[in-house]
Parts: structure tokens; C-alpha cells; sequence
């Protein structure tokens, strides 16, 4: 699959999760509302925070095909780490509204149990969006796309939030009332730990951090390459979902420079085709004795 048909299965990704959030924030702010359920409420404050969140990854998605120009010669691929934390600062302010509302609301004298029917809404919540975890998890793996696993993983712990919402429902027919308080303060702590994370994530790439063991795969690669006697120096960074490699080699001095060069070209398809990486500058030296 090519570059584009990646980025086209990526956005319809992104714009399933997107329909899916819209639906499920209307249906449980609705449900919740009239049916005096807190953690459903809560549920439904989350997916709303969730349709910023693929929308901003949907917008990095698009701005990030934009080509190379005179100010951008690496071209665009950040836009979509930039959306990430403004989405990050969004969540986390919900995040806390929603943690503050449940704890006044322990001070009301609302005596209102939730209705069955959040109950039910609950339970197909989870389900439905456990589906579009499913789906959107194998489309990440299926295209190598870093976003779009994100995304997933953001769906499996809305799936699990709906999950606690619905724990929080029942047990005001058991007799504990305020479990259902409880279960709108853990949502908002999930949302405030997931931004938490994007920021975290997007912050470390956008200040160049890289994951140290997967350099150090992306060395052996290096180093295991044919006509590679040494590897003196190596470094990589994140460009939106694009490795971008530095690194130099030391090879037989006595060879020509077409020679040294195609050793540089084979280390370019390996890394090609072994770590998906698009964009490598390889230094040649020479090898030297002092070197064995």
C-alpha cells in the first residue's frame, strides 16, 4: 500500500471515530441528562473531548500531506504532533470540570437515581465503541500509522469508561448512591491522564526525543549491512510519523566512491525495509586500523 492509500485509509480512521463520538456524546449527554446519571454524563463530556481529539488528528492528517516548500523543507508531518497538543490542553480542561462538577454534586440534596435506560446505554456504549477499537487497530497496524493507533487505544479506554459508568449505575440500585458520583470523578481522571500522556508524547517529539531501543535496532541495522566495517555515530528523531536518521560509517578506504556509495544506498534500503524509515543521511569515513 503507497503513501497515499495510507493517508486516505488514515483519515477514514480518523472520520469513523469522529461519527462514532458524535453519536455516543448526543446519545449519553442526552440519556444522562434526563435519566440523573452523573458517570454517564461524564461518559458523554468524554466523547465530546474525543471529537476534538480526532478532529485535531484528522486536520494534522490532511496538513501533513501538504508537499515540501522554501519554508518547510522537511515538509508538514508535525502539524499533526502540534494538533495533538492542542486537543491534549482541551481534554484536560474538561477533564477537571468534569472531576470538580461530581464533587459538588456530593454536596446537593439530589436523591434522583439514574434510570434503567442509562443503564442500557451504558452497556451498548462499551460494546459499540469496544467495535471501533477493534477496527481501527487493525487499520493502524495494516498501514504502520502511529495516529491512528493512538486513536485506537483512545477508543479501548472510552470502551472501558462506559464500562465504569455502567458499575457506577447499578450500584445506585444496590443501595450505594454515591457510587454513581464516584464513577463521574474516575472518567474525569481518565480524561486528565490520557491528555496527560498526548502532551507528554507530543512534547517528546517535538523537542526530538527518541525511543532509545528502537535506535538501537535501527544500528544494528546498520551495522550488519554488507561493506559496514564501523558505525562511529548515530541519532534519529521523530518528523510527524517519519523517522528521519543520521548516522556514519567506516568502510574500506580503498574503495572507489561509486563503490562507497552504493554501500550507503544498501543501508538506505535496508532501513527502508526493515524500519520503514523514508529519509536517512548516511556519512561515510574511512575505516582505519586503529579501528579493529
Amino acid at each position: 500500500m503507497d503513501t497515499d492509500q495510507n493517508s486516505l485509509s488514515a483519515e477514514r480512521g480518523a472520520y469513523i471515530s469522529i461519527i462514532a463520538y458524535i453519536f455516543l456524546a448526543s446519545l449519553k449527554l442526552t440519556v444522562g441528562y434526563f435519566g440523573h446519571s452523573k458517570g454517564l454524563w461524564a461518559d458523554g463530556l468524554n466523547n465530546a473531548t474525543d471529537i476534538v481529539a480526532s478532529v485535531a488528528v484528522l486536520i494534522g492528517l490532511k496538513i501533513s500531506k501538504i508537499p515540501p516548500d522554501k519554508n518547510h523543507a522537511y515538509g508538514h508531518l508535525r502539524a499533526e504532533t502540534i494538533a495533538s497538543l492542542i486537543a491534549a490542553f482541551i481534554m484536560i480542561t474538561v477533564g477537571i470540570d468534569v472531576i470538580t462538577g461530581a464533587i459538588e454534586d456530593f454536596f446537593t440534596e439530589d436523591t434522583q437515581s439514574p434510570s434503567i435506560l442509562t443503564a442500557i446505554t451504558a452497556l451498548f456504549s462499551a460494546a459499540f465503541m469496544y467495535g471501533i477499537y477493534r477496527y481501527n487497530v487493525a487499520l493502524s497496524r495494516k498501514i504502520n500509522s502511529a495516529s491512528i493507533y493512538a486513536v485506537a487505544q483512545d477508543n479501548r479506554s472510552d470502551a472501558l469508561v462506559s464500562v465504569g459508568a455502567l458499575v457506577g449505575i447499578l450500584g445506585t440500585y444496590i443501595g450505594i448512591a454515591w457510587l454513581d458520583g464516584v464513577a463521574a470523578i474516575v472518567v474525569g481522571i481518565i480524561i486528565c491522564k490520557t491528555a496527560v500522556e498526548i502532551f507528554l508524547d507530543a512534547s517528546h517529539s517535538l523537542t526530538d526525543g527518541f525511543d532509545e531501543e528502537l535506535l538501537q535496532k535501527i544500528g544494528v541495522t546498520i551495522s550488519k549491512t554488507e561493506g559496514v566495517k564501523d558505525m562511529s555515530a548515530i541519532k534519529a528523531r521523530m518528523h510527524g510519523n517519519e523517522i528521519l536518521v543520521e548516522a556514519t560509517i567506516h568502510v574500506n578506504p580503498l574503495l572507489t566512491v561509486i563503490e562507497s556509495h552504493e554501500i550507503t544506498v544498501q543501508v538506505e534500503q535496508n532501513l527502508l525495509s526493515e524500519h520503514n524509515v523514508k529519509y536517512a543521511i548516511i556519512h561515510i569515513e574511512p575505516y582505519t586500523t586503529s579501528q579493529q
